[in-house]
């Protein structure tokens, strides 16, 4: 009990002097990374091409910014685990491996700058990385200082070899430490993610000391893992939605899309989710050989703008059974993005036939629909007129209704709060039950 007195009084002394005070983050960060596709290769003489060093950076922000990429808002480029020198210099400073970053982080971050797209970094709270190179635990002033010193856009701050329950002391130190250095610099936290399994974080406190914090299992490169994820950010919404917001969001892992593990339902699946979760868009493929109809997917400049969007709330689950389940964001200009995800398997399409009432969308006088990738119009419906679809398997249907209130002058809010008050009179918020609000059984077309 004095344990956690003495914790609850810390966070309540640095809540105002050490709360993130960089701007940034105001939409979810849009990047690419190394980690899901080339993880801790650092053999270089085999793989020049594909380990961790600077000749893999230099290839790949060549291609984000002559292929579209830097273009359509990913501007990141991060390295993550394994780029260190397994011991400091003799400042104490983190360094590179020689050998594979042979003209050091800074010369590699001015190229990247060179190229319009910023860059970022990994680290680790903990005595060492993941990968087992050194950690940032006593050393958080001096790591912020030479990553600041670097010009490092982006940090990724790891948590493993570290105890849990000291995060909610330590991250906020690393927040301050990166405020004092004067550079803005995106601060991406593991915290939440190692404590989940033993208690509910501090999301509130989270939120004001991180742009984006990852709070479940890494994401692998399989539809299986997509969809856990997706019915975690489900089943714990109540928990996530509040925190989630312009400079601090959700972060559900790595897009995979481009990789080897998603047909293409699913990794337009997996990209809609994404936009409808405000979730940082991180992609990690070889942007060398991506297929066309990957690279159409991450581009989708319609599904960019959902994700994008300008209040950054986190959609939210508000139906379900045991092959659908329904998705709704609020957005600016009384706007919904709207996702009906098969997470069935059968060989068949998901024959779906639902009134706009029954998603759970309010009860304005009329609703425009426009699907969700093409952006073609759709029609023109009443909350209680039937809109019918088929999902294909492990699929998605997005679209997008724009309310047409009859209220002359109205809000461009006036959407988001009706949903606001939905989810408070027809308890939306329960997590991992169908919603009361909508029919018990959909009709089959």
């Amino acid at each position: 009990m004095k344990t956690a007195a003495v914790a609850f009084l810390l966070i309540s002394l640095f809540s105002a002097i050490w709360a993130l005070d960089n701007g940034l983050g105001r939409t979810p960060p849009m990047a690419w990374l190394t980690w899901q596709r080339y993880r801790c290769d650092t053999d270089c003489v085999h793989y020049p091409n594909d380990c961790i060093g600077e000749n893999l950076i230099r290839i790949m922000a060549d291609l984000m910014a002559a292929d579209g990429y830097r273009d359509a808002g990913y501007q990141y480029i991060i390295v993550d685990d394994c780029w260190m020198s397994m011991s400091r210099d003799a400042g104490g400073r983190l360094q590179p491996d020689p050998q594979r970053f042979p003209t050091g982080i800074k010369n590699l971050t001015d190229y990247v700058h060179s190229k319009g797209l910023k860059m970022g970094i990994y680290g680790d709270y903990g005595t060492h990385t993941c990968g087992g190179y050194p950690g940032s635990l006593d050393n958080l002033q001096l790591d912020a200082q030479t990553f600041a010193a670097w010009g490092i856009d982006y940090l990724k701050l790891d948590g493993c070899y570290s105890d849990p329950k000291t995060m909610d002391v330590g991250y906020p130190q690393m927040t301050k430490y990166l405020n004092d250095t004067g550079r803005p610099i995106v601060f991406s936290c593991s915290w939440p993610a190692y404590q989940v399994s033993y208690r509910t974080p501090n999301y509130t406190w989270i939120a004001e000391n991180c742009n984006l914090w990852r709070n479940f299992d890494d994401i692998s490169d399989s539809w299986d893992s997509v969809k856990t994820i997706i019915n975690y950010y489900g089943d714990n919404q109540n928990d996530l939605i509040p925190a989630a917001g312009p400079g601090h969001f959700n972060d559900p892992d790595m897009l995979i899309v481009g990789n080897y593990g998603l047909s293409m339902s699913e990794s337009r699946a997996q990209m809609a989710m994404w936009a409808i979760l405000a979730a940082p868009l991180v992609m990690s493929v070889d942007l060398r050989t991506i297929q066309q109809w990957q690279k159409e997917i991450l581009l989708n400049k319609n599904v960019l703008a959902i994700n994008q969007e300008a209040l950054g709330i986190q959609g939210r689950r508000v139906y379900q059974n045991d092959i659908l389940t329904i998705w709704i964001k609020p957005m600016i200009n009384n706007q919904f993005a709207v996702a009906l995800l098969n997470q069935g398997q059968d060989g068949g399409p998901y024959r779906f036939n639902m009134t706009l009432a029954s998603m759970s969308l309010p009860q304005f006088p009329m609703y425009e629909l426009v699907e969700g990738f093409t952006g073609v119009p759709v029609g023109t419906f009443r909350p209680n007129d039937y809109f019918a679809t088929n999902i294909d398997v492990s699929g998605v249907y997005l679209f997008v209704a724009q309310a047409r209130l009859g209220v002359p002058n109205s809000s461009p809010k006036a959407g988001e709060d009706q949903f606001a008050k939905l989810v408070q009179a027809k308890k939306l918020h329960v997590a991992g039950h169908q919603d009361p609000l909508v029919v018990k059984k959909h009709t089959a077309l």
